[in-house]
């Protein structure tokens, strides 16, 4: 008899939540009561945003993110809708820039002035009018510029071209009118092609919003969905709800096939809502469930179990929503790989909660900071519509780092005949000379060793030169030169190991501008 064990390694195994100290919290932010199932917070590197409570009207409030502490009660909102704020969201392509919507029908694009905010603001940048009931989601595209999605209770979602100099525009692009009740939640995939829905009729969607044809639907009646999210480039889906019993629960779907769920699994019998968060970066899924303190967060596989259950985070102070800093505005330097900002009302206070991995060097950690999905557009709004997909720009989150293009999925490889003809095409744009395709193994294990000689020393060269070379020393005659020749291997080979994890960096970045551009010279 002989035992089998399967054990699973994980880079964030050890993830924690660290919640932040009271002089770094938001205090005396007067939180809306609002019972709609919303997150009523949204955040950017430059301001955190939270819908609060007002007498007449609704507005909401934007804080600079460094401005921690009390809040003045005369601080200034944007206050110009004529019912209660119900969403709030940020243009992920201008940090300036803010979409709400509300019980009274429109939905309102803000402009932040620059230097910040002196006094309440009462006329909005643009004003959308088109729904008939009140609106309760909206949604910025994720890689066309100026592209809104806004869902109400009239049933209609409603695509809009903000590329326009019009204040007021009645006149949506498109109207999608697939559901036959409430919509509770909406998502795209990757290079936004495709949204997801949840209904209110317990029914998943799966639409093409361009053409406004329902690709697939899931009528599965022991999961009761809530909310539903993308799984970035996994062709999945992962939803929240109910179960049979009410039990507060998660599915996972296959997004060919919405019949049947991959995998259900229940985590409590409480009633609050629960709002998942996926980071496409490190595969990890954030389940934060409305009306309780905790933050449970599995790790995604796009194999079989597909769900790892990693930690939870607990807290005894209840959350009436949360808001998500994106990549971009994350402490590299302390191995933050995500960040809450949980809204408290019973105590009007905005708590921010890092995850950490745990990790004792200060350096940048190339592993668990792929490339993220960058604050660039890569479509505009006519191209988007006209039917081009494109998937988002990338950009490494190591300071000094530069935008990288990006495809909605990787390419396969090219025969060599192909790749020839590319790097002619390239040659004249600088990017990637003839030669370098000829023999590309050895002329890129060429340019390693000389780009790893040129950062030694001269009198280390010798040494690197010939793989061989640095064990042709004299043996050491004592203990304490052994210990002394040990450390320098050990020093030497993580210093190449950075290296090498650097010019890996630097191949991908090549291959995805080369099959960028490889596209853009097939589409004309």
């Amino acid at each position: 008899m002989s035992w089998n064990l399967q054990y699973r390694t994980s880079k964030f195994r050890h993830v924690y939540g660290r919640p932040a100290s009271k002089e770094k919290c938001y205090d005396c932010v007067p939180i809306t009561h609002n019972v709609h199932d919303n997150q009523f917070c949204a955040v950017n590197p430059h301001f955190i945003a939270v819908v609060t409570e007002c007498a007449c009207g609704g507005a909401f409030v934007v804080i600079p993110i460094d401005q921690t502490g009390k809040l003045d009660p005369h601080y200034p909102r944007i206050w110009g809708h004529r019912g209660n704020v119900l969403d709030i969201k940020w243009n992920p392509f201008n940090d300036f820039v803010i979409a709400s919507c509300s019980e009274d029908a429109t939905v309102k694009i803000w402009e932040i002035p620059k230097p910040l905010l002196t006094k309440t603001i009462t006329s909005p940048k643009k004003e959308l009018l088109g729904h008939v009931r009140r609106v309760g989601l909206i949604e910025w595209h994720p890689t066309a510029n100026n592209i809104l999605f806004s869902s109400g209770y009239d049933y209609k979602i409603m695509i809009w071209n903000l590329d326009t100099t019009k204040t007021v525009i009645s006149n949506p692009v498109k109207i999608l009118n697939a559901h036959k009740d409430v919509v509770l939640s909406m998502s795209f995939n990757t290079d936004g092609s495709l949204l997801a829905t949840a209904c209110r009729d317990r029914k998943i969607r799966l639409i093409d919003p361009r053409a406004g044809t329902v690709l697939q639907e899931a009528s599965y009646n022991s999961h009761k969905a809530n909310k539903v999210l993308f799984l970035g480039n996994m062709k999945k889906l992962i939803s929240t709800g109910t179960s049979r019993w009410n039990n507060r629960q998660i599915a996972l779907w296959d997004q060919d096939d919405l019949s049947v769920p991959l995998l259900e699994e229940d985590l409590d019998g409480s009633s609050g809502i629960l709002f998942p968060f996926y980071d496409s970066d490190t595969h990890m899924l954030y389940v934060v469930g409305k009306g309780d303190g905790n933050i449970r967060y599995y790790e995604i596989n796009p194999e079989k179990p597909y769900l790892y259950y990693l930690m939870e985070y607990r807290s005894h102070l209840p959350q009436k929503g949360v808001g998500m800093m994106p990549k971009r505005g994350l402490e590299v330097s302390a191995c933050e790989i995500f960040r809450f900002y949980k809204l408290i009302p019973t105590k009007s206070l905005i708590e921010p909660i890092s995850m950490i991995v745990p990790r004792r060097s200060e350096s940048y950690q190339e592993d668990i900071y792929p490339l993220t999905t960058a604050a660039q557009p890569a479509l505009t709004a006519q191209e988007w519509l006209n039917g081009v997909n494109k998937g988002p720009l990338l950009v490494s989150l190591r300071p000094g780092s530069g935008v990288v293009n990006s495809l909605p999925q990787f390419p396969e490889p090219e025969p060599p005949a192909k790749t020839a003809d590319l790097s002619q095409h390239q040659g004249w744009g600088g990017r990637m000379p003839l030669e370098d395709v000829q023999e590309p193994n050895e002329i890129e294990h060429r340019r390693k060793l000389l780009r790893v000689e040129e950062k030694l020393p001269k009198n280390e060269q010798m040494c690197l030169s010939s793989s061989f070379d640095i064990f042709e020393c004299p043996p050491p005659k004592t203990e304490n030169e052994l210990l002394q020749m040990f450390y320098r291997q050990q020093e030497e080979i993580r210093r190449l190991r950075e290296l090498v994890n650097q010019r890996d960096v630097q191949i991908k970045q090549m291959k995805l501008e080369s099959g960028n551009f490889s596209m853009d010279t097939d589409r004309y």
